[in-house]
């Protein structure tokens, strides 16, 4: 386990592309994200990661996907426009 920056995350060639659980975050007050944490699981499987998280003594993890290249953060909105 380690501490890392948002920022340190998503350009972390073993992180970036997976979905991230973080413990003790510290959260940007504007945006209400997590800025900084310690990263205590990564996974490509959203349900494999919740499920080993759910079984451990870590109860109050924030889970994040580390793969939108502009913010860190997954977006809702498609990246290209169907006309």
């Amino acid at each position: 386990m380690q501490r890392m920056t948002w920022d340190q995350i998503c350009h972390d060639n073993d992180l970036r592309g997976r979905w991230i659980a973080m413990d003790e975050c510290q959260y940007d007050e504007a945006t209400g994200r997590a800025t900084e944490g310690l990263v205590v699981d990564s996974d490509d499987d959203l349900a494999e990661l919740c499920a080993r998280i759910r079984e451990s003594s870590r109860t109050n993890c924030s889970i994040l996907f580390a793969g939108d290249e502009a913010t860190g953060y997954r977006s809702s909105h498609p990246r290209i426009a169907v006309n």
